[in-house]
């Protein structure tokens, strides 16, 4: 923790792509492999060393990157916002990112980017098909599985099932280094990146305590029940 206690010391932290959004990366790249596609574009919102995400993704199989650089937190209605900026400039007929960061966990930026925008949105998708102007998603829910069909343009979050994202290639790696990587302000886009909300405080969890060795089942039972208060 940071000691003013305002959140976590990123200072020599080496930044990775978030899971979800690798399998995000994946299922672009697949669906290009399967002439769905006809360009796949990785967007990054963050400092100057996101460059090395948006590399990641050219490396896998992206064929142009844009970095959106803004030094501090950005959160994800700004992030949304950003992101809406970007599609009115490209044109495309398909986004997908990853349902969650896995920092903050919010999930939000997907279905409120698709709020922005007035597009359909699959989120949690385990399965996407794509054909005749429509995507039809495979979303995991509390219940199971619910399967809609999406009118493109659309927005599409994935979930943990939905692939298994490649490793990069070293002669990918390589190429990744040549491909084409704009850099852009948040200003570029007309967004105001300053906070909405304020963190008060950020503490690291109480240490784990000693746990204790019982006789039997039934002084298991009477713990639980007389100490613990949990039945």
């Amino acid at each position: 923790m940071k000691a003013d206690g305002s959140g976590v010391e990123l200072a020599n932290v080496k930044m990775a792509m978030n899971p979800f959004d690798e399998i995000a990366v994946e299922e672009a790249i697949r669906l290009k492999e399967a002439g769905k596609v006809e360009e796949i574009i990785a967007v990054s919102i963050g400092p100057a060393q996101a460059q090395e995400t948006i590399r990641t993704a050219l490396a896998m199989g992206a064929d142009r990157g844009i970095l959106v650089k803004v030094d501090d937190v950005v959160e994800p209605l700004a992030v949304a916002k950003i992101l809406k900026g970007v599609v009115e400039a490209e044109k495309p007929e398909l986004v997908i990112l990853g349902k969650q960061a896995i920092d903050d966990d919010a999930n939000q930026t997907g279905q409120m980017l698709a709020a922005l925008l007035g597009w359909a949105q699959g989120t949690f998708a385990s399965k996407v098909e794509i054909g005749g102007g429509k995507a039809k998603v495979t979303r995991e829910v509390d219940g199971g599985l619910q399967v809609v069909e999406l009118k493109l343009p659309a927005i599409v979050t994935t979930d943990l099932r939905l692939n298994q994202p490649r490793y990069a290639s070293l002669p990918n790696i390589m190429k990744a280094k040549k491909k084409p990587l704009d850099e852009k302000s948040a200003a570029d886009y007309g967004v105001d990146v300053a906070p909405r909300l304020k963190v008060v405080k950020t503490e690291e969890p109480a240490g784990r305590k000693a746990g204790v060795k019982v006789k039997d089942v039934a002084e298991l039972v009477d713990k639980l029940k007389n100490e613990a208060g949990v039945l």
